[in-house]
């Protein structure tokens, strides 16, 4: 079974306070953004991978590893290099999450990582979200989707969203999701990915003061396109450009293009903008 999961933005995000729990409540739209993609294939221990040799061509090391059972063996490629421990990949915690539950047959994982790592698009978690569903599939489970979405927030707070993977409105810690009507017809996204810098949630959170927005966010989004520009912010941006001034630069340079709204994605470090047709 083959799937390509998709990554996502966001539309304004706001961290209201910060919890009991170390967490903090905030309010986001999360929006699928289908032009950035991983390749996910995932297979029973005893069936052929119609992906392997392919990656086998196109990467010159594949990083490999079994758990101790024997039951998952994980494949990862990617371009830059893995520098984690598959088996602590989330498309592996999402196996191992399940097979506590259900006790699943061996299976084996390939991933090819095209999305970017620390750029706040939730390639990880789509991943995550993805595997889920896919393995919930080949071990034939009979799993809703608040049921897989109760899973997906285990393994992380917008893995949830990649579930229903369509317009949501998050709240909570991104996992307490409501559908949400938006219509961007005559207008195209477009996301921008910077070179050389990735940002780490921990980093964004750093500086951050929670606070009430004076407007609700989703008044906001109810608005017209044309009126976010002033209205419609990721508070991330203020603590984010702090330390990367680079990359104020590039949502200044987003608006020159032509861009009707412009903003960073979620913890950063990739930015879209909204144009028009």
């Amino acid at each position: 079974m083959i799937c390509y999961p998709n990554v996502k933005i966001n539309l304004g995000l706001k961290v209201l306070r910060k919890r009991e729990d170390g967490y903090h409540d905030l309010e986001t739209l999360f929006l699928p953004y289908p032009g950035i993609a991983d390749c996910l294939e995932i297979i029973t221990g005893d069936d052929y991978s119609r992906t392997l040799s392919g990656l086998r061509e196109r990467y010159p090391s594949l990083t490999q590893a079994i758990s101790e059972d024997g039951k998952l063996m994980i494949t990862l490629a990617r371009r830059e290099g893995v520098d984690w421990d598959p088996l602590k990949d989330l498309t592996a915690k999402a196996y191992f999450l399940l097979d506590a539950q259900y006790s699943l047959p061996p299976m084996k994982i390939y991933l090819e990582k095209l999305s970017p790592v620390g750029a706040g698009l939730g390639g990880g978690s789509s991943d995550a979200a993805f595997a889920l569903r896919m393995i919930s599939t080949l071990a034939n489970l009979p799993l809703s989707d608040e049921e897989l979405a109760s899973y997906a927030a285990q393994l992380g707070s917008d893995c949830a969203f990649f579930i229903y993977n369509r317009p949501m409105f998050g709240s909570g810690r991104g996992e307490i999701l409501e559908p949400f009507e938006l219509d961007l017809t005559g207008y195209r996204i477009e996301v921008f990915i910077p070179e050389g810098i990735a940002v780490s949630t921990a980093d964004a959170y750093r500086g951050i003061v929670p606070r009430e927005p004076e407007v609700p966010l989703k008044e906001v989004l109810r608005r017209p396109v044309s009126s976010w520009k002033d209205r419609l912010d990721n508070d991330f941006e203020q603590t984010v450009f702090a330390k990367y001034p680079a990359l104020a630069t590039v949502k200044t340079e987003l608006y020159k293009k032509g861009a009707i709204y412009a903003a960073m994605s979620g913890s950063g470090s990739a930015f879209f903008g909204i144009f028009k047709g």
